[in-house]
């Protein structure tokens, strides 16, 4: 049974997806375009096994869905709003300071 998740419940599974290297390189991939595993594994350059266990998680998150394609499966965002949402992400964090991780991070001595 499907359930809407809270707001925070949203954003924790965004930030969990976000928060692994492998993930962002495999969200920033089909923003331009669904891929099959075996493409993206070789594109990222890491293994089959290590790539099923990011989309895994990224399925888990509700971030991509699986489409089934013949013998093979394909991936995609699971909204193509997510797309949107990472291009946004991206451009708001290229306009914070490069040279801290946070504008707290001398006082509170966050990040």
């Amino acid at each position: 049974m499907l359930t809407v998740a809270s707001d925070i419940e949203v954003l924790a599974r965004f930030g969990r997806a976000l928060a692994d290297p492998i993930r962002c390189r495999i969200l920033l991939a089909l923003c331009k375009a669904p891929a099959y595993p075996a493409d993206l594994a070789e594109a990222l350059g890491v293994s089959r096994t290590r790539l099923s266990n990011h989309l895994a998680c990224l399925r888990d998150c509700g971030l991509v869905v699986t489409l089934p394609d013949g013998r093979r499966t394909r991936y995609e965002l699971a909204d193509e709003r997510l797309g949107h949402a990472l291009d946004d992400l991206r451009a708001a964090v290229v306009a914070v300071e490069t040279d801290r991780t946070c504008v707290d991070a001398d006082d509170k001595g966050c990040c």
